[in-house]
């Protein structure tokens, strides 16, 4: 049994016995973190630090928690932080960076920028199939810093290429970096529940029962904002077949498939199917939508400019098949690590092991020790190591050299090094809010709500995207909140911490990071204000229909779809 000065049991109302007195404080490190990241605009990394800093001055001082816990408790946080979290982002980025350096990137763009040459629709394909396909492998802001310069490219004005990757990039974020925000939220949630359903699975299917319903309605809000009313009126069956199919791919492959693949299988289902439906259907017309009408030719366009210049390259089919084996590539190795007999032998030590956290021991009020105190580390069938094996495979299939491979991996590395401390911090911080018991008050103190936190649910989301610009830092930071506030106020779990990651999606477009990426990938850096301006009015709209979607799963009118 450990010290009696080695432990540490969770009190929920720690000053002067009083909840809601108590959750000022609690509330202290998540405010220095909005602060510093939406007023002051201080660097991620640096702003996460200091709020760690400040969460661990609160456990001590106001929770009572030994200095000794509370460190542990971010080091285990931050360990989290790196596995398997920022092991699955390093390596997604890797592969899209081997797919970089050896030119077959540019392929892919080409191939898609060749299926139409009506903007409205080249925006469809590249903006939310394409943006969807990059979220799945990369995600925390790739897709819109590499789309909105493809935008550019196919002779988008800036303000407008900015505006409608931002959009596009909402649907697929729930199962972004093959699904780390639920990964995320799996673990943070069911450290805090005893809920059996609180799994990547099970919450995966959640998700995937509502973020296809904004994934239906996005790519019409794109065709909307790049050319209104008559934008709708001709490009209807495109904007409507991509989401519908993408909306289908996306349910079927959370609920039936990979939770991972969810987003490359509905990316390339979308993508598939406005190809095939270009082969016999066109919009009435293609309206010019060039920054300037006068230059159709547009020789200023860079390579890989829009489809009106046929001249510019064209792949062999080889070429081609090349530049879509990655994907194929991920798909057939996470597809193998998930069926049943595999999965369950990789679970199995010595490929996955399970081990209380060295000296940590901290209790919840009913005296069980806190499940998140056990640290699995299952490095072989991690989604991280099989990019590994996904990424070697790319390098042959692609004819890239082991040394080249290699310093693109280094080179990974290097270019993440603020997203990396940015990640183990969040994460430090989410664990020490969780075991010191700051969560905890927070949740008591949210749970007078009652039954109308069901609608707040996805607000909370919300606003943890928007201002830590990660649906996996909010799942982070409000995952183990919406569960003991569901379970205080009498509402389903599963359905607050899926919701916590849906509303989340939507807050994307406006958390100041993407902006600052899309601003300076089109060249307006410090306009990010012009750029908010033409998204936060779809970000409430959208938001809007996921908190009536939530709030009628909540009641008997839809509480059928919870699984």
């Amino acid at each position: 049994m450990a010290a009696m000065a080695d432990r540490f049991t969770i009190v929920t109302d720690p000053v002067g016995d009083s909840v809601a007195l108590s959750a000022l404080f609690a509330v202290m490190p998540l405010l220095t973190l909005f602060v510093l990241l939406g007023a002051v605009r201080m660097r991620a990394w640096l702003a996460g630090l200091i709020s760690l800093a400040v969460a661990l001055v609160v456990a001590v001082a106001i929770y009572s928690m030994p200095v000794g816990q509370a460190l542990l408790s971010a080091t285990e946080g931050a360990a989290f932080g790196f596995f398997p979290i920022l092991w699955i982002v390093i390596n997604a980025i890797w592969v899209y960076n081997l797919t970089v350096v050896s030119g077959h990137f540019d392929v892919l763009r080409r191939s898609m920028e060749r299926v139409s040459p009506d903007m409205r629709i080249q925006a469809i394909i590249v903006a939310f199939c394409f943006g969807a396909l990059l979220e799945a492998l990369a995600g925390f802001g790739t897709p819109v810093a590499v789309t909105v310069v493809m935008l550019m490219a196919l002779g988008f004005p800036p303000l407008r290429a900015a505006s409608v990757a931002l959009i596009a990039n909402t649907a697929p974020v729930a199962f972004g970096a093959l699904a780390t925000p639920i990964v995320t939220l799996g673990t943070v949630t069911s450290g805090a529940s005893d809920d059996p359903r609180l799994t990547t699975e099970t919450l995966g299917a959640m998700v995937g029962r509502q973020t296809p319903l904004l994934a239906v309605v996005v790519p019409l809000v794109l065709v909307a904002v790049i050319d209104g009313r008559r934008g709708v009126r001709q490009t209807w069956p495109a904007a409507l077949v991509a989401g519908a199919v993408f909306a289908v791919g996306q349910f079927l492959a959370s609920n039936y498939v990979s939770v991972p693949l969810t987003d490359i299988i509905a990316a390339l289902l979308a993508a598939a199917a406005v190809m095939v439906l270009l082969r016999f259907w066109r919009p009435v017309e293609s309206p010019d939508l060039h920054t300037t009408s006068a230059a159709p030719d547009r020789e200023t366009a860079p390579s890989g400019g829009s489809s009106v210049v046929t001249a510019e390259r064209r792949d062999t089919t080889a070429e081609v098949v090349r530049a879509y084996a990655p994907y194929l590539i991920i798909i057939v190795i996470f597809s193998v690590a998930n069926l049943g007999p595999v999965k369950a032998a990789l679970a199995k030590e010595p490929w996955t092991v399970a081990f209380g956290w060295p000296g940590l021991h901290v209790f919840a009020a009913n005296g069980k020790p806190l499940a998140s105190t056990t640290f699995t580390l299952g490095w072989l069938p991690a989604a991280g190591t099989l990019m590994i094996l996904a990424g070697i495979l790319t390098a042959l299939v692609l004819r890239i050299r082991p040394g080249r491979a290699l310093r693109a991996y280094v080179a990974t590395y290097v270019e993440l090094r603020h997203a990396i401390v940015t990640v183990m911090a969040v994460l430090a911080l989410a664990y020490v809010l969780n075991q010191s018991g700051q969560t905890n008050t927070l949740g008591e103190f949210l749970a007078a709500a009652g039954g109308f936190f069901v609608v707040l649910s996805s607000i909370l989301g919300w606003i943890g995207v928007a201002v830590t610009g990660s649906d996996t830092s909010a799942n982070a930071l409000f995952g183990a909140l919406q569960v003991q506030t569901a379970e205080r106020a009498g509402l389903d779990p599963l359905l607050l911490a899926a919701a916590n990651s849906s509303g989340g999606v939507l807050g994307k477009m406006i958390s100041p990071q993407n902006l600052a990426i899309a601003a300076s990938a089109v060249g307006m850096a410090g306009r990010e204000g012009d750029i908010f301006r033409r998204v936060v009015g779809w970000s409430l709209a959208l938001l809007l229909v996921m908190c009536v979607l939530v709030t009628l799963q909540g009641t008997p009118v839809l509480g059928w779809m919870i699984p």
